[in-house]
């Protein structure tokens, strides 16, 4: 802690009253809901505001095959079962903005991590860090610990502006127009607790990158992103943004729009502000799955939401504050504490200095300092790995670190000459590996580990893969080692598939009475120009298949590639019937008895399953009435996406309607199994005997899927347009993978009451 004794002489010098009287405020609530004096409602916009989330609790959670149980927690006795964040631990997010880190905070973050987490700094694609297994009783105290050096957790979740992130090279980047850091800084800062930004339906989402060329910020997948821009005016260069609005992945993903070629810098925050009040007054409130901005400006049109943004710009009340955090953009600087100096030719090299090198160093347009990566595997810092960390930063960066979006950590204006040193004591921590940047740096979510919605175990995948890329890094090449692989547990893209180059999603299929695990394969996506294309599902596999899937990918790209053909141009060329085909025969699943190991996930050796039904492993060579109607669903969906990639937007929306409408009735027709295949008659059976009494029905998205074919089934959008039409696709993709999961949770309830039936029916309910 430097000049102070202890952070709670920090915390009383550096606090701001504020946020010290939020905390305590924060303190109170806690106590009052356990009293049970606040409704459990209300307590959890508070605390998710305050970056405290629920988790899975999972006994079975293992760091790098470590169990966790085998961990030492000394404020954190973990209890298995428990339902309520009062009886388990759950997850904290600490906002990072920009990613920027200085050694008295990495050590703080270490203390923490010790004393209240299981020993782990997870760094997350949006720059943060997060901890696990927090008790909630605790996180005042970790709160307060954190203010003391100039770190909150203020809206890190929760219906609020997020962190805000930014390229990790803004400032040394060869590439950028200028430093976007001070800028996102201000940003951040400003909009903080703004009245202003307090009436959001959903999360709100900010970046800002030196370059459009560049994936380091993804612009492209941002409520509200912002490009370093200059223009000539009266022979004056102005500095400025091309400001876009309304992208966003999650499960229906969509582009971000130009809202402005040219935002002058001393426009950006108020232009924020106003996008914010906008968004605040018009999004939407009720219907969770359809209030991102990015609904709002599709629903109103780039044009027209501009002219709001405007409007309101010119209109909105006086707020002087803004001016506060724009002055302070000229005060910024960043340096080194180190001279540059040059790596002498015949200065020697550490075992492995040279691989480790031409992954994990970039030169800086400073002459004499480079940027130095940190791979970070699964996004996992030890508290150990941190805090030494913190000490290099010290030594050989001046202290300037930042946290990528990669789940990578990366020190700045280290001298050339330092970096051989610096690698040695990398090795020696356990941080030494290459790789950065390239196909062996796998993104991944926290999946089924800790997240509550995952289906399938991206993190166990992504270890699985890293392992054995990283096995041939070597013989690989070019081409492939810059591919990006991302992976994410459920549809909602926290992971970043859909601008990867091969990307998968969590999902589950129920084979012979056994649900087994599944990854949906998304191939691609754009990761450069700050995420300029997102690629499309081709396909359900096994998770247990899913290293094979990679390797055949590569084998078809290095045989089938035209010249110097990047992936993305290969996979357009070809088309995603041939990809489809390509990887067809992976996506079958052997019995039970002649392979069970494709039954339980990767890194957790239980059974995946609902459980043995009634009729026996026999029931997998039963073809019934279910299997056909999905195959034909999945079919429809899958020629929905062949249209759409042809262009045929009305094609595309009729076919993935019809996708759905098969899928659910091949629902219905376990129960009415003569129900006609009339449009009408078979949306209002879904809705009777499936919708109303919650069987199509998934308790974390309500009945958002449900809602795919609802409203389509009022009425396409007759724009049919690319957007209209791929978000169409996109929900049927999902619609069928929520039939799949309802058809799952019918075996089992028909297993409860004791059936055996091959062909299950539909339980009685009252809406029958």
């Amino acid at each position: 802690m430097g000049l102070y004794a202890n952070w709670k002489e920090a915390l009383a010098d550096h606090t701001e009253p504020t946020l010290a009287g939020e905390i305590d405020a924060f303190e109170a609530q806690v106590l009052l809901r356990k009293q049970g004096k606040i409704d459990e409602k209300l307590f959890a916009e508070t605390r998710l505001r305050r970056g405290v989330y629920g988790q899975r609790y999972d006994n079975g959670r293992r760091h790098d095959g470590v169990a966790v149980q085998e961990l030492s927690y000394p404020n954190n006795p973990l209890t298995k079962g428990a339902e309520t964040l009062w009886d388990a631990p759950g997850m904290m997010r600490v906002k990072i903005p920009c990613g920027g880190l200085n050694p008295a905070q990495m050590d703080v973050l270490a203390d923490l991590a010790e004393e209240y987490s299981d020993g782990i700094c997870h760094v997350t694609t949006r720059q943060d860090i997060q901890y696990h297994y927090v008790h909630i009783e605790d996180t005042p105290d970790l709160m307060r610990r954190l203010a003391a050096v100039g770190i909150t957790t203020r809206e890190a979740c929760g219906n609020s502006v997020r962190n805000v992130t930014a390229c990790p090279f803004a400032g040394v980047c060869n590439d950028e127009v200028f430093d976007v850091t001070p800028y996102a800084q201000a940003v951040a800062r400003y909009l903080l607790g703004h009245p202003d930004t307090q009436g959001f339906g959903r999360k709100f989402k900010i970046a800002f990158s030196g370059c459009k060329a560049s994936p380091c910020a993804l612009i492209s997948i941002h409520d509200l992103g912002g490009i370093a821009a200059k223009r000539v005016v009266d022979g004056q260069e102005q500095r400025g943004f091309e400001l876009y609005v309304g992208g966003g992945l999650g499960a229906v993903p969509h582009q971000a729009k130009l809202l402005a070629e040219f935002v002058p810098q001393e426009q950006l925050l108020p232009m924020a502000r106003a996008i914010g009040r906008v968004f605040a007054k018009l999004g939407e409130k009720k219907n969770r799955q359809k209030a991102r901005l990015k609904f709002l400006v599709a629903k109103l049109g780039i044009d027209e939401f501009r002219k709001l943004v405007l409007e309101e710009m010119r209109s909105m009340p006086e707020d002087g504050l803004w001016r506060q955090y724009f002055d302070a953009i000229a005060a910024y600087s960043e340096n080194s504490v180190n001279p540059p100096t040059q790596l002498a030719p015949s200065a020697p090299r550490p075992p492995g200095y040279a691989e480790w090198a031409a992954t994990n160093v970039y030169p800086q347009r400073q002459k004499g300092y480079a940027v130095v990566t940190i791979s970070c595997p699964l996004g996992d810092l030890t508290a150990r790995q941190m805090r030494a960390l913190g000490l290099l930063a010290d030594r050989f960066a001046g202290g300037n670190v930042r946290t990528t979006i990669e789940q990578n950590i990366v020190l700045r204006w280290v001298s050339l000459a330092d970096l051989p040193g610096l690698y040695r004591r990398l090795n020696d921590l356990g941080l030494g590996e290459g790789g950065a940047g390239t196909i062996v740096d796998v993104t991944s979510c926290p999946g089924t580990e800790t997240c509550k919605l995952g289906i399938s175990s991206s993190r166990g995948l992504a270890r699985e893969l890293r392992r054995r890329l990283a096995a041939q890094s070597v013989a690989l090449d070019q081409s492939i080692r810059s591919l990006r692989i991302k992976i994410s547990g459920c549809f909602n893209s926290c992971g970043q598939h859909h601008v990867a180059d091969i990307g998968f999603y969590g999902n589950s299929r129920n084979v012979g009475g056994y649900t087994v695990p599944h990854f949906q394969v998304v191939l691609g996506g754009q990761w450069r120009q700050n995420g300029g294309a997102y690629g499309l599902a081709i396909g359900a596999v096994p998770s247990k298949a899913i290293p094979q899937v990679v390797d055949r990918i590569i084998e078809h790209y290095l045989a089938g590639r035209s010249g110097t053909q990047t992936f993305q141009d290969y996979c357009q060329r070809i088309g995603k019937k041939e990809l489809k085909a390509m990887l067809e025969d992976l996506a079958a699943v052997p019995l039970h008895a002649v392979n069970p190991d494709f039954y339980s996930d990767w890194g957790d050796p239980r059974a995946y399953t609902l459980g043995d039904m009634a009729a026996g492993e026999g029931a997998g060579n039963v073809i019934s009435p279910v299997d056909f109607g999905f195959r034909d669903a999945e079919s429809a969906a899958f020629e929905a996406q062949l249209l759409l990639e042809k262009g045929q937007y009305e094609k595309a929306d009729h076919k993935a309607y019809q996708a759905m409408l098969t899928a659910a009735r091949t629902l219905v027709r376990m129960g009415l199994p003569d129900l006609p295949d009339d449009p009408e008659t078979i949306v209002r059976q879904f809705r009777l005997r499936l919708v109303e009494p919650k069987l199509f029905w998934d308790k974390y998205h309500a009945g958002q899927f449900a809602n795919y074919l609802l409203s389509r089934h009022e009425g396409p959008d007759t724009r049919y347009t690319q957007q209209t039409a791929q978000q169409l696709v996109a929900e049927a993709e999902l619609f069928v993978d929520a039939a799949h999961k309802c058809h799952a949770g019918l075996l089992a309830l028909q297993a409860a009451a004791g059936a055996a039936s091959a062909s299950p029916t539909i339980p009685n309910t009252q809406a029958q």
